[in-house]
């Protein structure tokens, strides 16, 4: 999906129609009487040669109370503000309506991109308030009928350019993860294991730290705190924050951009659509980020639920730098301290090592340790070691512990080597690697961890049959009739 549409407009002017439409599917009701839809609808939409999320919305009403009406308008100008594209739909039948010029200057002020659709436009019944539309200043409208499937390639000539810039926005957003790296090469500059140069951050490259945890952990008002201003919308109450909110800034030197995440509960307990759509948004910060700074309460730390999203950051290959927030409320310290060191190495041994830092985001103690965390586990994420002194470690690792010998034959690790960066990623070519047993595996990961200065980082290790190598394998053994011939005096 390369960018998402929400349909905004009044009740009863066809915005369901017009999705159901879109998602190819009856997925929405579909009514003569207003205010049939009070939640929103999510769908993957097909338009001819775009495929992106479009998002189904209440009916936008005059009502900022807490009435039912007021509750789902808020929903959808919350909406507005998550999404890439507003399409804004109005009746041409009934045309311009005092409601229809209050919600323009809305999406005017707080939608990213507009596109002025007049629906139910038909036939000459829908003119005049086709023409109409042109008052409102969103630009020129579309003219669709979204029950007879008239004006959607319009719409789609309109949405092409924009989803080649959020495309463009992705692709220069997303981090290189997973970079392959000569196997063979012997850098003098390697042999260090230091961070490459190539990816130190800078103003165009910035470090892309994620933070996540779960509801009311206090993500927005530790980014607060961090940029130094009350950029993110905070308070007692849990789930607050709904969208993922980027933020570009330079903390302690290091240029960086922060994502607030929605919290993210157990996927049993969010039944609320806007929920999930705002944890699917963080998810996709995941995936762009490359630290990611799980949140805790130290009040209730490792929780299932941490654990869970611990466990995501380290399957999607990202460093992993845990903080424990809320610290200035605990009286007994270091006791609070010990028992939060034994349980993470209890509860999250694939992040063995990986930094924990109490902080409080109230009163910003912490903050520069956490910084240097994250440049840290940044630097080890990065990290490559030369293949001599990886080779020279495995003869010293399997000396100390062979390896095992099933059937009686003993497997043999014979070379060793670098493949990949962003995470580290190691090469052992080996005999019957698929014998060998993956609690040998992790012997050898917490070796390197150990050896080699990689505390918390996620490390890939790819065993490779040795024997594919071997240049003589496929050829046959004489036979004993040859090799007599062969050994016949005279020859």
């Amino acid at each position: 999906m390369s960018f998402t549409l929400a349909l905004v407009g009044r009740p009863n002017v066809g915005k369901s129609t017009l999705f159901n439409r879109l998602v190819g599917k009856r997925l929405a009701l579909v009514d003569d009487q207003p205010g049939v839809t009070r939640d929103l609808r999510e769908g993957d939409a097909r338009l001819g040669t775009l495929r992106f999320t479009v998002i189904d919305t209440a009916g936008l009403e005059n009502v900022t109370d807490d009435s039912l009406q007021g509750r789902m308008r808020r929903l959808t100008e919350r909406a507005v503000e998550m999404v890439d594209v507003c399409l804004f739909m109005i009746d041409a039948r009934a045309g311009i309506t005092p409601a229809d010029q209050i919600f323009a200057d809305i999406l005017r002020r707080r939608a990213k991109h507009v596109i002025l659709a007049a629906n139910k436009a038909e036939g000459n019944a829908g003119e005049g308030g086709f023409l109409e539309a042109y008052s409102l200043g969103l630009g020129e409208p579309v003219r669709l009928s979204a029950e007879h499937g008239e004006g959607l390639d319009e719409l789609h000539h309109m949405l092409i350019p924009l989803a080649a810039t959020f495309e463009e926005r992705t692709q220069a957003e997303a981090p290189l993860t997973d970079v392959s790296i000569d196997e063979d090469s012997e850098d003098d500059n390697t042999e260090g294991g230091d961070e490459t140069p190539d990816w130190a951050p800078t103003e165009k490259r910035p470090l892309q730290v994620a933070v996540i945890g779960r509801p009311n952990a206090g993500k927005s008002t530790l980014i607060n705190k961090i940029i130094g201003e009350d950029r993110l919308l905070t308070g007692p109450e849990a789930g607050i924050t709904r969208d993922s909110i980027s933020l570009p800034f330079t903390w302690g030197g290091t240029p960086m951009r922060l994502f607030d995440t929605a919290g993210m509960r157990r996927k049993s307990r969010v039944t609320d659509k806007l929920e999930k759509l705002s944890v699917a948004d963080g998810l996709r910060a995941v995936k762009f980020a490359e630290v990611v700074v799980v949140l805790l309460d130290a009040a209730i730390p490792f929780e299932t639920q941490d654990l869970r999203i611990a466990d995501l950051a380290e399957r999607e290959g990202r460093a992993v730098v845990v903080a424990v927030n809320k610290w200035d409320l605990e009286d007994d310290k270091q006791d609070k301290l010990k028992e939060l060191l034994a349980a993470f190495e209890r509860n999250l041994p694939q992040l063995k090592g990986a930094p924990l830092i109490t902080v409080s985001a109230k009163t910003g103690r912490g903050l520069d340790r956490l910084h240097d965390a994250i440049v840290k586990a940044h630097a080890i994420w990065n990290r490559r070691v030369g293949t001599s002194r990886l080779n020279q470690w495995l003869v010293a690792m399997t000396e100390s512990h062979p390896p095992p010998a099933p059937g009686g034959r003993r497997i043999k690790l014979r070379y060793m080597t670098q493949a990949k960066t962003r995470p580290p990623g190691f090469v052992i070519k080996c005999s019957n690697p698929e014998d060998l047993p993956k609690a040998y595996e992790r012997y050898l990961v917490n070796g390197l961890r150990q050896s080699f200065d990689m505390p918390g980082t996620p490390i890939r290790l790819y065993l490779r049959d040795s024997s594919d190598q071997n240049p003589y394998k496929a050829r046959k053994k004489p036979s004993h009739s040859q090799l007599k011939k062969h050994l016949k005096p005279g020859r």
